[in-house]
C-alpha cells in the first residue's frame, strides 16, 4: 500500500492551516450533535465559528473521564448506534468502562495510522509481526492487527498468555516484528531463556511496546536480551487506541504525534494553564478526523515533554518525550511524590537486580509506608540472603537519595514476584483495605 506519509514532513504552517479546518469541523460537528459539548461550549460562550487558529483550542471545555462514564454507553456518540460497526471499552476496573465507537471510516483512519506507526518503527511489507496484545475489548489487539496487514505485515494473532506457545510459535513462524506490553516482552525473554532458546538468533528486528509506562533502562534490557531495536508507541483508547504516536527507528527520541489527526497539548496538571514546549505537563488531545466518538481537549492524565523540533527521521510532527507517568498512577508518600517508573529507573541501574519489581504501600497510623519488592538476578540469589540485603540496602539509599522518598527494599529469588501477559501490576495499595 501507499502510505499517506507526505502529511508527516509538511512545514507547520500548512499542518496548521489542515488542522485549522478539521478542528473547526469537528467543533461544529460534536456542538450540532453531543449534549455534554454543546452545554459546556454555551456555558464558556464559545461556538465553532469562534476557533480561528490552532491556539484558539484552548477555548473549548475539557473533557474528562469522568465525563465520558457520566455519558455511558452512547451518549458521547456524534452518529447514531447504526452507524457505528465497532464498539470497543476501558475495563472500567474504578466505575463503568468508557465505551467507544467506530465508523467504517473509523476503522480505515485507525487501520492507516497505525500502518504509518508500524513503519516509522521500522517494519515493511513483507515483514512478519508476533501481535501479543490482547484481542477485545482493548484496543492494542486489533488496533496493532488492522494496521499491520493495511501495511502488508503478516500477523500471528497470538494474543496474550501461553508463554511457552508463543515461544515455540516465535521460532516456527520467525516474525521479524513483536508487539506487547514491554513488561510480556520481559516475561516472554524470561520464559524463552527457561527453555535455553536464545531469541537474539532469531529473525526478530523489532519490538513495538506500549499500553504501560516504561524506561530508557528498560527499553536497554529489551534489546540486550532480545536483540531488538525497541520502539515505543502510544495510544488511548478514548482517543483512537494505540498509533496516536511512535517513536522513529531512526531516533528513538520521542514519540512523533501524528498531528493531521490529532491536536496536541501540554497543561499544568493543577490549573489546566498551557504550558511551553519543553516543560512538563499532562498531556491533553482533541480529535481531529474520528466521526462515531470525537473528543475535545480529552485529558489524558498522560505526563510528558512536548518538543517541536524536526527529527533526524524528516518528520516535522511534534514529538512526546517519554511519558514518565500517569497522575492517576502517581503516588504520594509521606509528602513525596513518586511515580513507579523512578522507582524502576532506580533498580534497573543495579546490574544486580532484574526488572521484575512490584510496589507495596501500606499505612501504619498516618504514615504511609513504601516496600519496593524486587527479584535479584541469578547470581546474586546464588550468594546468598546477606549479598540480597546489601543490594537491597544500596537500592534503598538510591531510592532516597534520587526520589527523596524512604522505602524498604526487599530482594526476592527469581520468580517470587507475578509475571505479567499483558499490563504489569505495578502497584499494590492496601492503605484502602486498611481504612
Amino acid at each position: 500500500m501507499i502510505l499517506d506519509t507526505e502529511q508527516e514532513t509538511l512545514p507547520r504552517e500548512e499542518l496548521q492551516a489542515l488542522q485549522v479546518r478539521r478542528l473547526r469541523a469537528t467543533v461544529e460537528r460534536c456542538y450540532q450533535t453531543i449534549k455534554y459539548y454543546r452545554d459546556a461550549m454555551d456555558e464558556l460562550g464559545v461556538k465553532p465559528h469562534h476557533l480561528k487558529s490552532v491556539a484558539d483550542v484552548q477555548l473549548l471545555p475539557f473533557t474528562k473521564k469522568e465525563n465520558l462514564r457520566e455519558n455511558y454507553p452512547f451518549g458521547m456518540f456524534a452518529v447514531p448506534t447504526d452507524q457505528v460497526v465497532r464498539i470497543h471499552a476501558s475495563s472500567g476496573t474504578t466505575g463503568k468502562p468508557t465505551v467507544v465507537g467506530y465508523t467504517r471510516r473509523d476503522i480505515r483512519t485507525w487501520a492507516r495510522v497505525m500502518a504509518r506507526s508500524l513503519a516509522a518503527a521500522g517494519l515493511r511489507a513483507g515483514d512478519r509481526l508476533h501481535n501479543a496484545y490482547g484481542y477485545g475489548l482493548f484496543t492494542g489487539g486489533l488496533g496493532f492487527h488492522y494496521g499491520a496487514e493495511e501495511l502488508g505485515v503478516m500477523v500471528t494473532p497470538i494474543s496474550g498468555g501461553q508463554t511457552q506457545r508463543q515461544i515455540m510459535l516465535i521460532q516456527d513462524f520467525e516474525p521479524t516484528g513483536l508487539s506487547c506490553t514491554p513488561s510480556y516482552a520481559l516475561n516472554l525473554a524470561e520464559a524463552a531463556a527457561d527453555m535455553n532458546i536464545d531469541l537474539r538468533k532469531l529473525p526478530l528486528k523489532v519490538g513495538v511496546f506500549g499500553a504501560e509506562p516504561w524506561t530508557e533502562e528498560m527499553r536497554y534490557e529489551l534489546e540486550s536480551r532480545l536483540g531488538i531495536d525497541a520502539v515505543d508507541i502510544y495510544g488511548l483508547s478514548e482517543v483512537i487506541g494505540p498509533g496516536v504516536a511512535t517513536e522513529c527507528i531512526e531516533a528513538k527520541n520521542g514519540l512523533h504525534v501524528f498531528e493531521d489527526h490529532f491536536l496536541v497539548e501540554a497543561v499544568d496538571v493543577d490549573t489546566g494553564q498551557p504550558i511551553p514546549y519543553g516543560e512538563p505537563g499532562e498531556i491533553v488531545i482533541t480529535s481531529l478526523t474520528k466521526e462515531a466518538f470525537p473528543v475535545l481537549r480529552y485529558r489524558t492524565r498522560d505526563v510528558s515533554i512536548l518538543d517541536p523540533a524536526p527529527c533526524r527521521c524528516g518528520r516535522t510532527h511534534v514529538r512526546m518525550k517519554r511519558v514518565t507517568g500517569r497522575t492517576d498512577d502517581m503516588l504520594i508518600i509521606r509528602g513525596v511524590n513518586v511515580f513507579p517508573s523512578q522507582v524502576e529507573a532506580i533498580l534497573m541501574q543495579t546490574e544486580t537486580l532484574t526488572p521484575f519489581y512490584q510496589l507495596e504501600i501500606t499505612r501504619e497510623g498516618n504514615l504511609d509506608l513504601l516496600t519496593v519488592n524486587v527479584e535479584g538476578s541469578p547470581p546474586l540469589v546464588a550468594q546468598g540472603p546477606v549479598a540480597m540485603e546489601r543490594v537491597g540496602h544500596k537500592a534503598q539509599k538510591d531510592i532516597k537519595d534520587f526520589i527523596g522518598v524512604t522505602a524498604q527494599v526487599v530482594v526476592k529469588r527469581t520468580g517470587e514476584l507475578p509475571r505479567s501477559e499483558g499490563k504489569a501490576v505495578r502497584v499494590v495499595d492496601h492503605r484502602k483495605k486498611q481504612k
